[in-house]
């Protein structure tokens, strides 16, 4: 039961500050633009479309923080009659001939009217368009993004067998002739142990490097081609942090307008919608 006092607004504001999830990376999150988050969590339902649609988000924001949905739905306001009417027309839109056909209709599916059939019906295409959806395929994008990344790393992976193989074969080669040379010189020179001595192993090329600072609190997610999470919190202001992980990077940040991306040392252009950047860094 909700304390007294509280609001609908209140409540989804609390449980977001309470995980660290800034109000942008929700917006990002569930597919709508922080704007409205802003309006569902200052109780200004007014402002919103109208009251199915102030009840499916408030619905897809308590799925996405995993909290009970129950206490908040309970505060907002319920779709009134005329605007569940509303939309049953709109779905009935038959042509009828004569007027014993259509009242004949009109009983028929008079039924579909009722509140119980069209609430649980509207609130739950809601959170599909919403929230289920959109997740749907970005799961599609982030397993091709895996897949296609994956022969490049067993390719990788069997050429280190190869390499140590060709350099272990060449040893004795290289000491079977600086023992032929030694026996034929009447005195070997001191410098010959030095020329049996290996070059050094060439390090692998440093793997890319991601770096982000903020001038201002900005939540931001990375992940890498492993789907490996590099980072998903929110920065504070001054704060600067460098990562390391295998490319392509999936970055997004929530206060694009107060970060600065920096990729391989060179600075990357934040394309933003609604001050909330999502891009691909190859």
């Amino acid at each position: 039961m909700p304390a007294a006092g509280q609001s609908a607004g209140g409540l989804i504001r609390q449980a977001r500050q309470a995980q660290g999830l800034h109000i942008a990376a929700l917006a990002a999150a569930i597919k709508v633009t922080p704007r409205k988050l802003e309006m569902l969590e200052a109780d200004r339902f007014d402002e919103l479309p109208d009251a199915t649609f102030t009840r499916a988000l408030a619905g897809a924001v308590c799925r996405h923080l995993k909290v009970p949905p129950g206490p908040v739905l309970a505060l907002l306001p319920p779709p009134s009659g005329q605007e569940r009417l509303e939309q049953v027309a709109e779905g009935l839109k038959m042509p009828f001939r004569e007027h014993g056909d259509r009242m004949a209709a009109e009983r028929d599916l008079g039924w579909l009217a009722s509140p119980l059939v069209w609430g649980p019906a509207l609130l739950v295409i809601g959170l599909v368009a919403i929230y289920l959806v959109p997740t749907h395929w970005t799961f599609l994008r982030t397993s091709v993004s895996g897949a296609a990344s994956a022969p490049a790393n067993v390719a990788a992976a069997a050429s280190t067998p190869l390499v140590a193989e060709a350099a272990a074969a060449s040893e004795p080669a290289a000491a079977a002739s600086q023992a032929t040379l030694a026996e034929a010189a009447p005195v070997p020179p001191p410098a010959a142990a030095t020329d049996s001595t290996p070059p050094p192993a060439v390090e692998p090329a440093a793997s890319g490097v991601v770096q982000l600072q903020a001038s201002a609190d900005s939540w931001v997610g990375v992940t890498d081609a492993t789907g490996r999470s590099l980072v998903s919190r929110t920065i504070k202001a001054g704060e600067d942090i460098d990562l390391d992980g295998t490319p392509p990077f999936k970055v997004t940040i929530g206060n694009a307008r107060d970060t600065k991306l920096t990729y391989r040392g060179k600075p990357v252009d934040l394309g933003t919608r609604d001050n909330v950047a999502r891009l691909e860094l190859k």
